[in-house]
């Protein structure tokens, strides 16, 4: 143990000074997906192994004898299953429903599955009345995932990545035509838990994924149908779950090295002593990117200490990150042309900072009663800097003849730009066209908690679980955003220098004859520029008071009933004294009801249904950017807004899934299909402004997602194979008039025109994924995944007047080999046809680019790129 103790420390100092050597590990991992990463012998017991797991009671089960408490640490564990000829793939096991937030683990399905953010409400997955599909920890070590939207997406059929930001550490997750993004602006339809811990941020509700060292997941649930998660849940939920010292024993070291200049390690440690138990992991990864200026410093850290006694248990843990990354964008296409790796204005870079300190608890009141909370502190803070295009434009100062910058706001007033001392600006003689270089920050502190309380007393002499639970979430943020003046260079890059913008500007005299030859004369009256700083505070309190109820009507038939009320309070106060416009208190309130049942057709095979509603509040950065008269350039400037309303959901989903285990032979088949249907009343929109870069927001009427899901999970010795398909038809449901001033479609106002039946933009109609993991021998695997994609409607083509977005399918290999019981090597190749397609699709503004830059583009399509082939080889060190 001293032996271990050391090297953890080593290896914790050195991997936040060099990317070295990263330790990974399922040993002792009560959950179990696909084929096992590898199979050297773990410190505790083989990894992959179906591990026997203590008996637990849950309201499905039948009743049995009341056992004396001070025994049940004691109880035998049932018998392993026999081992065959070559190194199984592991099989799913039973998760016990007691200790920390636990979910069971198999490819794509879950055996037993939390009913709300926190643990102790676990119900057997086919009781459960929607879809849910869950990724493990050994799913992810089988695929080497950095990011939690990569093992999401080779898994879930229901879910794509797309990337505004042009990083894949900053890639937004689709569920089913629902976001969760890490860029404000977008709008979030998912609620998103870190052991019960709502991690969506104060500002915009955003999820920054990479906060999360993927070695330290013990898995992830997404749930569709379910309002007790509060608000976001429109699309649905996802549930973190982090590893600890009772979950995971042993100590394991991952370096890897590889394509762009890729150098990342990471180290975990798990030990338990006693009734004590202890977990950390780090991860640091550098990335040079295959884009211009994309490069990337990931550092991430999770750490846990637990205690657990008959009857209770607590944790004490902390997830802390400090990272860079280069943000590209969207190019043209017509650069992309020239180079897959051409970048579009630059610099454009964002750094994130986090740390989080979390208490979750649960305490077994009675032989029937569960009591489990959690309490929390987060700080965010957030720097972005953006080179784009300006609306500027150089003018002379008339009697004098000076050389200043002149703005022209949407509400026709023209502007003299001053500094942010009041002065005018003065550009050096010979200027030409304008750019800018945008900078923002958020500065948010958030803390909050939850408690519930679960009964699993019969009810009527029939199994039954009642559950009840209150979360209060408060968020406090500082948010401050500045525009600098600037000229541009070779290769679209943008440098600073000519001056900040301050919060006004002189008015321009456009009656002076003058002024129309020749520029812009000071009128003696003040306007404020669109472009003007912001320094704003916001608060938001999130209530939420919820029940579930789980009855067994028969040994065949499960009804549930439940629904959540949520009341949300944004306010927004404005720091500058010059825009009391940006001053609001808004509160919104709704009960969601949910209702549904599953009934087992036969042995293994069940049928389920549902209904359901949730709703999402605007977030202040939406509601404080909602005037199409005073856009946004998202995620920087904020103006005056009108009111937005929520958005409500309707769900209703109906499928069947089964399974069937031959233990002898070490034969597995699960499978689920579906059919859902979601319907968003009040939907918000993000619309385009004539002004380069802006947007405001409004709601745009009633949207539809509908569509069916199958998945299939094969297990057959050491053969893993699985397949998920998706078909989701989301569209418009009304008509619109929407602004999309870039599209070739926009009519002489900029108006394009949306009828009922559009689709959705940024929604692939079509989803596949397929792939496999097989032991060659009982030291070496190999195996393939499959992602494909049918095409998608560009954003600023509402009215799908415009040749979509390309589909695209790709490949990806991984293969490892067991050196000895400690140590193995691996290989990975992503795209390993190198196909060349875009990830998001939007348009720009051509005549302002040759302006600007003196180019020829034609066309005014800008796709994001996706990463070409690229290679990695690590190795892998346990102990």
């Amino acid at each position: 143990m001293q032996k271990r103790l050391f090297l953890t420390g080593v290896a914790a100092v050195t991997i936040f000074a060099i990317p070295n050597f990263v330790f990974a590990q399922d040993a002792g991992n009560a959950q179990v997906q696909g084929p096992p990463a590898g199979n050297f012998a773990p410190s505790s017991e083989t990894p992959g192994a179906a591990k026997p797991l203590p008996e637990v009671q849950v309201i499905q089960q039948n009743p049995k004898p009341p056992t004396p408490r001070k025994k049940i640490a004691a109880r035998p564990k049932p018998k392993p299953v026999p081992a065959i000829a070559t190194t199984p793939a592991p099989m799913p096991a039973e998760v016990p429903l007691v200790g920390k937030d636990e979910l069971p683990s198999a490819v794509g399905t879950a055996t037993a599955v939390k009913m709300s953010p926190i643990g102790g409400s676990e119900i057997p997955l086919d009781k459960v009345p929607g879809a849910v599909s869950t990724v493990s920890s050994s799913e992810i070590a089988r695929q080497h995932s950095d990011y939690v939207g990569d093992a999401l997406a080779a898994q879930v059929p229901g879910i794509i990545l797309s990337d505004l930001q042009g990083n894949a550490f900053q890639t937004n997750i689709d569920y089913r035509g629902f976001n969760s993004s890490p860029v404000d602006g977008v709008p979030q339809g998912l609620a998103v838990y870190q052991n019960g811990v709502r991690i969506n941020e104060a500002f915009g509700d955003t999820v920054n994924y990479d906060f999360l060292p993927t070695v330290a997941i013990n898995s992830m649930t997404i749930m569709s149908g379910n309002p007790v998660f509060g608000l976001n849940a429109i699309g649905g939920s996802l549930s973190i779950d982090m590893k600890d010292g009772f979950t995971y024993q042993g100590f394991e070291a991952d370096a890897r090295f590889g394509s762009y200049g890729r150098a990342q390690g990471s180290v975990q440690d798990g030990m338990r002593f006693g009734n004590w138990a202890t977990y950390i992991a780090l991860e640091d990864i550098h990335d040079d990117g295959f884009r211009q200026f994309g490069t990337s410093d990931i550092r991430r850290m999770y750490a846990d200490v637990g205690v657990r006694d008959i009857g209770s248990e607590f944790h004490l843990n902390f997830t802390g990150a400090d990272n860079k990354v280069g943000v590209a964008a969207a190019s043209p296409v017509e650069l992309l042309d020239q180079g897959w790796g051409d970048v579009f204005t630059t610099p454009q870079s964002t750094t994130n900072q986090m740390e989080m300190v979390a208490l979750n608890g649960r305490v077994k009141a009675s032989d029937t009663v569960d009591i489990s909370g959690v309490a929390y502190y987060r700080h965010f803070n957030q720097q972005h800097v953006d080179g784009n295009l300006s609306n500027g434009t150089p003018c002379p100062i008339l009697p004098g003849g000076e050389l200043g910058a002149c703005f022209g706001n949407l509400d026709g007033s023209e502007v003299l730009l001053q500094d942010t001392n009041g002065n005018n600006i003065i550009l050096p003689p010979g200027t030409g066209s304008l750019a800018e270089i945008d900078r923002t920050s958020i500065n948010s502190n958030s803390f909050g908690g939850s408690l519930q309380a679960v009964n699993k007393a019969r009810l009527f002499d029939h199994r039954n679980q009642f559950l009840v639970g209150g979360s209060i979430d408060h968020g406090e943020v500082e948010f401050r955003s500045s525009a600098e003046l600037a000229t541009t260079g070779p290769g679209f890059i943008v440098n600073g220098g000519l001056g900040f913008v301050g919060a006004v500007g002189t008015g321009c005299d456009l009656a002076n004859p003058a002024d129309e030859a020749d520029g812009c004369t000071p009128n003696g009256t003040t306007n404020t520029a669109d472009i003007g700083p912001v320094s704003v505070k916001t608060r938001n309190t999130y209530y939420g008071l919820y029940f579930a109820d789980t009855f067994d009507a028969t040994d065949r038939l499960t009804l549930t009933v439940g629904g959540r009320f949520n009341v949300a309070n944004i306010q927004i106060s404005d720091q500058t004294g010059l825009a009391s416009e940006l001053n609001s208190d808004s509160t919104y309130w709704r009960f969601n009801p949910m209702v549904g049942g599953t009934y087992k057709l036969f042995d293994g095979i069940s049928i389920y249904t549902s209904y359901s509603e949730a709703n999402r509040a605007p977030v202040a950065a939406e509601l404080a950017c909602a005037d199409p008269n005073n856009p946004c350039l998202l995620p920087s400037f904020l103006t005056s807004d009108p009111p937005l309303k929520q958005v409500v959901s309707h769900t209703v989903e109906a499928g069947l899934r089964g399974e069937k285990t031959n233990i002898l032979s070490a034969q597995k088949i699960a499978w689920s299909a579906g059919y859902f249907r979601t319907l968003n009343t009040n939907d918000i929109t993000n619309i385009t402004s004539a002004i380069t870069g802006r947007s405001s927001f409004a709601n745009a009427g009633d949207t539809l997602r509908q569509g069916l899901e199958i998945q299939i999970n094969y297990w057959s010795g050491s053969l893993f194979a699985y397949m998920g398909y998706n078909f989701i038809d989301a569209t418009f449901q009304n008509d619109l008039t929407l602004s999309s001033t870039f599209s070739p479609s926009a009519d002489a106002d900029g108006n394009i025109f949306v009828h009922p039946g559009d689709r959705l933009p940024g929604v692939p109609a079509h989803k596949f994924k397929a792939g496999f993991d097989y032991g060659l021998t009982p030291r070496w695997r190999f195996g393939a995944d499959l992602i494909a994609a049918s095409d998608q409607i560009f954003f600023g083509d509402e009215s799908n007047q415009n040749k979509p977005l390309g589909g695209y399918a790709k490949v990806n290999l991984h293969t490892s080999y067991d050196v000895t019981d400690h140590v193995q090597i691996y290989g990975l190749v992503d795209n390993l046809f190198d196909a060349h397609y875009g990830v998001y699709g939007t348009y720009f503004d051509v005549a302002a680019s040759n302006d600007t830059f003196g180019t020829a583009f034609l066309d005014p399509r800008s796709t994001v790129p996706a990463p070409p082939i690229t290679a990695y080889g690590g190795v892998k060190v346990r102990f």
